[in-house]
């Protein structure tokens, strides 16, 4: 690795009146099929985070809010990236030792990688970094097709508000601050293929009010609370989060909107496809129409 190959990315950012919204597609916004997703919080003033390389794995990090410096290393170079947009995004390829450091209050890192958790894929120890530092085994003609679209075809069901399942996530408690973490048909009952996340949301405005044909969602409140309006033609449900290792699976279906929003929340949303405007049902009588058959 090089600190060259290390790259800001600008991620796409949708300014609305309601809360801003960015969004990232695996393969096309970042070079690698998302895998996991976690995110790091409660860190307390002074503390670093980090201190390891990866194999074979790639990362994206971004402060979702707050700042903190993220330094990286290639055992020649050090070059510190400082983290303070939620429409920035700092790419990692594989075998790149960093770490993370100068929090301020109330950070929020997001970390989007390539793999699943695998104890052996870290490198913890910074000489035998040095001594090995070509870890990177990614393939350049995978990354030649990183524009590939993703084809998905499922039939619409009827399902109910009582089909969507509040999910308990990891929570990886440590006085540097706490982690949760998200896999891939592992902790959500998908293959993580997009995310995005809502924040500067102004109070009283709710966002959502759409169900989806195909897509299933999962609902976090990475910072703050609000809660989730849920209604399937003839059953309404509202549910409240609150915790960032608390997690609201939203299967197609289901006319959902956001709306109750603490002061700083930011809700982080993964969905099982890419977007595609043709799955949206952003009218309430085409929902039931299409639902029922009314």
């Amino acid at each position: 690795m090089n600190t060259k190959e290390v790259k800001i990315i600008e991620l796409p950012k949708i300014i609305d009146h309601r809360g801003n919204l960015t969004f990232i597609e695996t393969q096309k916004h970042i070079p690698f099929k998302m895998e996991r997703v976690f995110w790091i919080y409660d860190v307390p003033g002074g503390e670093t985070r980090g201190g390891h390389a990866y194999k074979h794995t790639e990362e994206v990090i971004i402060a979702l809010s707050g700042s903190f410096d993220v330094i990286i290393d290639d055992g020649k170079t050090k070059k510190t990236f400082s983290l303070n947009r939620s429409y920035y995004g700092l790419y990692l390829p594989a075998g790149t030792w960093r770490h993370m450091e100068n929090f301020s209050t109330n950070s929020l890192a997001l970390v989007i990688a390539s793999t699943p958790y695998n104890p052996e894929d870290y490198i913890r120890d910074y000489q035998e970094f040095l001594n090995n530092k070509d870890y990177s085994y990614n393939k350049t003609e995978e990354k030649n097709d990183i524009f590939k679209k993703l084809k998905f075809e499922k039939e619409f069901m009827t399902m109910s508000v009582w089909d969507c399942s509040l999910i308990n996530l990891p929570k990886i408690e440590n006085l540097s601050g706490n982690i949760t973490v998200v896999e891939s048909n592992l902790n959500i009952p998908f293959k993580l293929n997009r995310l995005f996340y809502i924040y500067d949301i102004p109070g009283g405005e709710s966002r959502g009010a759409h169900a989806h044909k195909n897509c299933q969602q999962f609902i976090i409140a990475a910072s703050g609370a609000f809660e989730v309006f849920l209604d399937d033609g003839k059953n309404k449900r509202t549910v409240l989060l609150n915790r960032p290792y608390l997690g609201l699976h939203i299967p197609p279906g289901i006319w959902a909107a956001e709306q109750g929003f603490s002061s700083g929340s930011i809700c982080l949303v993964l969905t099982s496809e890419v977007y595609d405007e043709k799955d949206y049902i952003r009218n309430y009588n085409e929902f039931i129409r299409i639902t029922y058959g009314n």
